[in-house]
């Protein structure tokens, strides 16, 4: 089960597995305040795209759609994710501020949807 949250957000056990899936590390927060159990970076998306979404967050559809074709080239990290979700919780952390529109909603559509993982 996969579920997201803003790692600004307090930790909870029922977090299970924590992983992190921007490219930058949270401005003002340290790796021990994180409590992230793993960094997958390289599941964010690419700088360009991750740019060009903080200058138009009103096309959040077309952001959707571009960071969804970068995620079909990145199926060992989606893989990685995919089996600790098959094996219990796991909530994917974010800093952007809409929680409703942000990368780790993406991947956990993605999840759900190609991976046929049950929805967190």
């Amino acid at each position: 089960m996969i579920k997201t949250k803003r790692i600004y957000d307090d930790p909870s056990p029922e977090d299970g597995y924590r992983v992190l899936v921007d490219r930058l590390w949270p401005r003002g927060l340290t790796r021990e305040k994180a409590h992230v159990d793993e960094w997958l970076k390289e599941a964010g998306p690419s700088d360009s795209l991750r740019k060009w979404f903080h200058d138009y967050p009103d096309k959040w559809e077309e952001f959707k759609d571009r960071y969804t074709e970068e995620l079909r080239k990145k199926a060992e990290i989606l893989n990685k994710i995919a089996s600790k979700g098959a094996k219990g919780r796991v909530t994917l952390l974010f800093s952007y501020r809409d929680s409703e529109h942000n990368q780790a909603v993406v991947i956990k559509e993605f999840l759900e949807n190609k991976m046929r993982l049950p929805a967190g």
